[in-house]
Order: C-alpha cells, then sequence, then structure tokens
C-alpha cells in the first residue's frame, strides 16, 4: 500500500476533462491509483512516495485553467462567473452589431465592420474553446466537446454562415457557463454538510478555558460546551444533563435530552444551557469526522449507469464523429450519382451543414453531467438524513435490494446488555461466579462484556484471548478461565450442566472445573417492529435474521419483531456461507455492528452498520452507516435510493431518446446550426435540473 492523498482543486467542471486529467496522472510513475472526481473536485491518489505528489500537482496544474489549493477540505464557495458573463455579453453584443450591418449596410466599409464585429464577437467567446482544442489535439485527445465546437463553427464559418458559427460558439459558452453554475449549486447544498463541523472547541485545562480546534482533541480530554454551539467531537456527557438539536446530524426535528453518562455525537447543536463533557475519540474518527470523509470521497464508487455512461461516451463520439464526416462526404457523392451527374459533389453545402448540425447535437453532456450529479445529490440527502453512503454504486444496489438479513445483538436488539440470573455450580458463591466472569469481561470488547460494567471485582483477568462466536479464555492468578458457551467448555473437556433459557447463558470454568452459568439479556429495539414493517410495505421479500445465539433466545426476539426466518448458533463462518446462500437468491443487505459481522458485511451485496454503537471493523467494512444507530432511517435510505436510480433513468432515456431524435432532424437538413445548439443545451439544463428533484426526497 503506498501514500493515500486527497489534493483539493478548483476550475474543473466537466466530466470529460475529468476523466482526461486522471488519463494523464495515471502515466505518471509512482502513481499506483488515482480518482479524479469533478463533483468533489478532487484527486483521491496513492503514491508510491511524496515525490510523486508534487510531480502529480505539477502536472494538474498544467492542465486546462486547473489549479490545486493549498490546505482546507471541502469547501465550496458560491460560484463567481462574472468574467464569464462579462465575455459573453460582449460577444452577444457585438454579433448584433454585425447582424445590423449585414441586413441594413452595404458598402465596402460595412462590410469589414461587420466581420470585424463577427471576429470579435466569436474571440470573445471562443477563445478559451480553440485554445483548449489546440492543446487537446497536440496531446492526442481528439474526440472532445471542444473539438466538436470547434469543427462546428469554423465549418458553418467557412460555407459562408459566419453569423450562425458565431452563435454557436456563443450557446455552446453560454450553456457551458449554466452547466458550472448548476454543478456548483449541487456541490453547495451537500458543502451544506460541513456546517456540522465546529470550528473551535473549549478544552478545560487545569480549570482554565483554552481554545483549540477539534483535530487538536485527544480522547479523555474535558471540553465545555456553550449554548449554541456544536459538539465538536463524540464524548461522554460529564453535567447532569444536556439538551440537543440533532437535526442537521439525524434529520429528526426533535430535541434532544442526553442524561450524565450518555454518549454526545458531534455535531449536535447544544440547545439548553452550558454542559462538560469528556472527549470519547479523535476528531478523525468523530461521527462529523467521519460524514466529511465519506461525503468528501462520496463519488469515488460508481454506480453501474455511471459506468455505462463513462464507457458510452468514450465510443459513441468518436463513431458520431466519423457519421458526420461520412455526411459531408458521402451523401453529396451520392446525390450527384442519383441525379446523373457522375462523380460530383451535389448539394455540398447543404450536406457539410447537415453534417455540422449532427456533430453539435451528438456533444454527449446532458449524460456525462446529469447521471453523477443525481447520485451526488442523493447521497447528500442520505447524509442530511444521518445515513452514510460510501459510494453511488451501494446506493444503486441499496435500490434493487429484496433481502435484507439482520444481526441480532446491538442491531435488531438494543446491546445493552444486563446480568439476568445467576446459576453457580455446588459448592460456589454467586459472588465469585460474578467476580471471576466480570474480571474477563472487562478485558472484552463484544456487547455481552458491557452487562459486567457495573460489577467490582478484586480479581485481574490476563492473556485473555476472544475465540470469535465461541467466547473468552484467560488466566487468573495463573489458573486458566473459560467463559462463553457451552461447546467452548465441551471443547476444552469440560461437563457442563446446560441452562435451558431465553437468554444468552454464558458458562464459567476455572482450571477445568465447571463454576455455574450467567444469564445476560437484552430487549427489542423500541424502533424494530416499525423499521421491519416499513421494509415490507417497500417490497423487501425476505427478512432473516443471522446470529450466533441460540435458537430459543433467537425466536423470542424474531417472533417479537416479526421476523420468520431465522438462522442460529453460527460462528462467522457459517454466518458467511448463509449470506452467500441468501446472495443466490437476490439482492442481499446486511445489518449488523459487531467484529464478527465484518466478514459477512464484506460479502453481502450491500452493508449497512450502525455508526455509534458498531465496531470500526463493522464501520469499515460496510457501505451504509447509520450515524444514530437509528434503525428508522433505513427505510428511508431505501426509498431515497429507489427515487434516485429512477431519476437517473428517467435522465438516460430522456437524453437519449432526444438526441436520437435531434439528430435525425439534423441529419435531414431540417435543424438550423445555432438552434442543434439551442437543443443540445436545453436537454442538458433538462436532466441536471431533474437530477436536482433528488434534494426535494422527504
Amino acid at each position: 500500500m503506498g501514500t493515500k492523498t486527497i489534493l483539493h482543486i478548483e476550475n474543473l467542471d466537466c466530466p470529460v476533462c475529468a476523466e482526461a486529467l486522471q488519463s494523464d496522472l495515471q502515466k505518471i510513475k509512482g502513481v499506483q491509483t488515482v480518482a479524479v472526481d469533478y463533483i468533489t473536485q478532487t484527486i483521491t491518489l496513492e503514491t508510491e512516495d511524496e515525490e510523486v505528489i508534487s510531480r502529480v500537482i505539477k502536472k494538474t496544474e498544467k492542465f486546462e485553467q486547473v489549479r490545486v489549493l493549498d490546505g482546507g477540505r471541502y469547501e465550496v464557495k458560491a460560484p463567481k462567473k462574472r468574467k464569464e458573463w462579462l465575455f459573453i455579453a460582449l460577444s452577444a453584443l457585438f454579433l448584433i452589431g454585425g447582424i445590423l450591418l449585414e441586413h441594413f449596410t452595404d458598402g465596402t466599409f460595412a462590410l469589414v465592420a461587420r466581420y470585424a464585429l463577427y471576429a470579435l464577437a466569436y474571440l470573445a467567446v471562443g477563445y478559451p474553446v480553440l485554445l483548449s482544442t489546440v492543446k487537446n489535439l497536440a496531446k492526442g485527445r481528439v474526440f472532445d466537446e471542444n473539438f466538436l465546437m470547434t469543427v462546428a463553427s469554423i465549418g458553418a464559418i467557412v460555407i459562408g454562415e459566419t453569423s450562425e458559427g458565431v452563435l454557436v460558439m456563443l450557446l455552446y459558452q453560454l450553456g457551458e457557463l449554466l452547466q458550472s453554475i448548476a454543478v456548483g449549486s449541487s456541490r453547495q447544498s451537500v458543502a451544506r454538510l460541513m456546517d456540522l463541523k465546529s470550528e473551535k472547541a473549549t478544552l478545560l485545562v487545569d480549570g482554565e478555558q483554552k481554545t483549540v480546534s477539534p483535530e487538536e482533541l485527544k480522547a479523555g480530554d474535558i471540553l465545555l460546551v456553550k449554548a449554541g454551539e456544536k459538539t465538536p467531537v463524540d464524548g461522554v456527557l460529564l453535567s447532569e444533563s444536556a439538551v440537543l438539536d440533532t437535526k442537521s446530524l439525524t434529520g429528526e426535528a426533535e430535541l434532544r435530552t442526553v442524561n450524565k453518562g450518555e454518549e454526545l455525537l458531534s455535531g449536535c447543536i447544544n440547545a439548553g444551557g452550558v454542559y462538560e463533557m469528556k472527549v470519547l475519540r479523535p476528531y478523525e474518527d468523530s461521527a462529523v469526522g467521519r460524514i466529511l470523509d465519506l461525503v468528501e470521497n462520496a463519488s469515488a464508487g460508481k454506480a453501474k449507469p455511471e459506468k455505462f455512461i463513462s464507457k458510452f461516451a468514450r465510443v459513441y463520439t468518436p463513431i458520431v464523429c466519423c457519421l458526420a464526416v461520412a455526411m459531408a462526404i458521402l451523401m453529396p457523392l451520392a446525390s450527384s450519382l442519383l441525379a446523373g451527374e457522375g462523380w460530383g459533389f451535389l448539394e455540398l453545402e447543404r450536406w457539410v451543414q447537415s453534417a455540422l448540425t449532427f456533430l453539435v447535437i451528438s456533444c454527449p453532456c446532458a449524460l456525462v453531467i446529469s447521471v453523477p450529479l443525481t447520485y451526488f445529490s442523493g447521497i447528500g440527502v442520505c447524509a442530511k438524513a444521518g445515513i452514510l453512503v460510501k459510494g453511488a454504486t451501494y446506493l444503486d444496489v441499496l435500490a434493487k435490494a429484496n433481502i435484507v438479513a439482520f444481526d441480532k445483538t446491538g442491531t435488531l436488539t438494543e446491546g445493552n446488555f444486563t446480568v439476568c440470573k445467576l446459576s453457580p455450580a455446588s459448592g460456589v458463591e454467586e459472588g465469585e461466579l460474578l467476580a471471576i466472569a466480570t474480571a474477563v469481561e472487562r478485558s472484552s470488547s463484544h456487547p455481552i462484556a458491557k452487562a459486567f460494567a457495573g460489577y467490582d471485582t478484586d480479581y485481574t483477568a490476563e492473556d485473555v484471548v476472544e475465540r470469535a462466536g465461541s467466547g473468552l479464555i484467560g488466566k487468573i492468578m495463573g489458573r486458566s478461565v473459560l467463559i462463553g458457551t457451552e461447546k467452548l467448555l465441551r471443547e476444552n473437556r469440560v461437563p457442563v450442566d446446560v441452562v435451558k433459557s431465553a437468554y444468552t447463558v454464558l458458562y464459567v470454568a476455572v482450571e477445568g472445573r465447571f463454576l455455574g452459568s450467567i444469564e445476560v439479556g437484552d430487549k427489542l429495539r423500541a424502533e424494530t417492529k416499525t423499521v421491519l414493517k416499513g421494509l415490507n410495505k417497500q417490497g423487501i421479500s425476505r427478512l432473516v435474521m443471522l446470529t450466533g445465539d441460540g435458537e430459543q433466545r433467537a425466536w423470542k426476539i424474531a417472533n417479537e419483531a416479526g421476523i420468520y426466518e431465522v438462522n442460529a448458533q453460527l460462528l462467522p463462518d457459517q454466518k458467511l456461507v448463509c449470506a452467500e446462500e441468501l446472495k443466490a437468491q437476490g439482492k442481499l443487505v446486511y445489518v449488523g455492528d459487531g467484529v464478527n459481522d465484518a466478514p459477512v458485511m464484506a460479502a453481502a451485496d450491500c452493508s449497512v452498520s450502525m455508526g455509534k454503537l458498531g465496531s470500526a471493523a463493522a464501520v469499515e467494512a460496510s457501505d451504509l452507516v447509520l450515524i444514530a444507530d437509528d434503525l428508522r432511517v433505513l427505510p428511508k435510505a431505501i426509498n431515497i435510493a429507489r427515487k434516485t436510480r429512477a431519476i437517473v433513468m428517467q435522465n438516460i432515456v430522456f437524453s437519449l431518446v432526444m438526441k436520437l431524435g435531434f439528430m435525425v432532424l439534423g441529419a435531414l437538413g431540417v435543424l438550423p446550426l445555432w438552434l442543434a445548439v439551442f437543443a443540445d443545451v436545453g436537454v442538458m439544463l433538462l436532466a441536471v435540473l431533474n437530477s436536482f428533484r433528488v434534494r426535494r426526497i422527504k
């Protein structure tokens, strides 16, 4: 693995340019992987060493008008296009002046003045396009939109349609400007998520207040959060209570009251009085840090329609260019032969104009812009609702899901375990049994270990090893200790008094002697039933539970929740087998939160983790993260994904049908060249505006 770096750039609004820049950067020696994203205006790359990064920066800044920014993270300002608007206005004035001279004056002076005005009008908007065309041709990049517009406009001027040639370039640049503004608007809507971040934090050091940036904080620091301020990082409340506005983080408008000892998520606004908190994790691992990181890299995983459009554009543009050349040469030749005039070029001007019109209409901007823009907007809407999506491809898979599998503990249930019953073996005290179990469980990160957090013990466990799906093995005062499933004890030849219980049963043994069993349980989440009913209404055909818990307990929770398909007593590798079987029967979404869930999450078509309670491994392996551990946003995520995909497909069908229709009209000579540009720009803008509908999804 090399060094991963994210470079922030500006002045890259064209998807075709982004692909061209990415292709150039891939050729640099030492660059292992590179992804250029024109929507977030970032370059994500892995390199062998630091020197390679400087070469990437130099290459990037030689590409068009692109500039690499110093520092900062995804800060999007309102697009200022005063210069572009000025040149478009000047071009329009010069063009109108030339047209007036052409229609209402005669004489040599008027003729010279007219062409001078046309030249000024053309250069005012055409200079950057001509320059880009020359540069790209020198680099071997022929078939791009700059080339298409250069050929179309100059071709029109050559055949005597000077005003039309100028109008082609003017309308094209107007469309490019409107496209840039539309993309910038989309960036800004998602960039508002950056408001979640607090720019400063009040650190308490020996009773003194010190202002620092959130990035400087570390676990264990004590902070003071004043009324109206954002919680800078995730932490634990030290004050008696706090009232939080969590709308910006979870999408819920209700104020939330947090009590002493409960966790606070970064990004929430203090809607009450001053409170103190202890930092739980550093900024980069906090809720806000994750959101910003995932949004910044949201477009890295392209959905199938996006990949299709990228491949389509690469093949489609050269084909239509060849067809346009054939139309300009072969059609006049065929017309001459059919008219009995031999080998000649009959109606050459008419067919050249049709070819130029055909060329202009062929520009695939509507597709290559609107499709990624729609997915980007969908990812932004999810983030506002408290759902982090790691890429458009996962949004697309979620839209097609028909099977949802759940882990039980900490996902369908609260994950807040309590000790329900102690059953010591003959001659063993309850206190002794509980103290030994508490000492060993303190070394575990499993949710069950939380059941022992409130108990004291005089013992200290050493060399504790966690056996996934089985339990814990350790030592106390040099004696080996086992705590876990019946199977774990039997594997170590310890006889067990099996307990039939609806709760999770932990069996304890020391030096091969059975000490007794401890029943631990948690309860169903309050929202679980509602969520499962919501998924059923959305057409999810199968809801499945995959758990390592016993049959009796698993079915008890399943019956309460409304799940009728349960696979219990599964080890991690068995869970993986079940997931593969489910995948073979449809699109599988897996929802989990523990370390044991990471392999299944990696295997599922789309995986969802509980962001707050979930383990780091589960969050890393998952494709979607529920920021506040609220299952109620899962049906929302599916709804957003389906509507996003529907709008993507609308844009693809609409753009292709309109393009085909206009191309036929252009080939028949019915459509003037200037109207072809107007139609091309219009289709692109309509597709982009349609993509904005994603933002209104509730």
